[in-house]
């Protein structure tokens, strides 16, 4: 599935195509350069979910954890752009989160790809030359 994004102003309409795309899944592989709009699409989407927290990129934290207000839903929010070796992973005990049922979304998921679960979704994210974006939705 492709999801075009316009610009800032459809993030949110795109936001909730995705959403109605997601079925069952709740593993989300995110992949595109830095600055592609990673983080950006992820808060939409985390907005659309009904999460009323701040959010941002756990770069530093690696995993941010959020609720839906309207659901309860949990949604894990992971940046591995920082990690150096897979032991980081498992100490920090990402079965626990991976295996959940809460859906997590994983930036930088090239760096741990051997860990993500078989059902986890890819979701490439492209910038055009004419500054939209592209959302590209795949079985990993």
């Amino acid at each position: 599935m492709k999801i075009n994004i316009e610009s800032l102003d459809h993030i949110h309409e795109a936001a909730k195509t995705f959403i109605s795309a997601m079925g069952d899944n709740t593993v989300f592989a995110l992949y595109g350069k830095m600055g592609a709009g990673k983080t950006t699409f992820i808060k939409a989407v985390c907005e659309e979910l009904g999460v009323a927290d701040v959010i941002n990129s756990p770069t530093f934290a690696i995993v941010n954890e959020y609720r839906s207000e309207e659901t309860a839903e949990l949604i894990y929010h992971f940046d591995f752009y920082r990690i150096n070796k897979l032991e980081e992973v498992y100490d920090m005990g990402y079965e626990d989160y991976f295996y959940s049922g809460a859906l997590c979304f994983i930036e930088w998921p090239e760096l741990v790809e051997e860990l993500l679960p078989g059902n986890t979704i890819k979701v490439t994210i492209e910038e055009q030359q004419d500054g939209s974006r592209t959302v590209i939705m795949d079985q990993l």
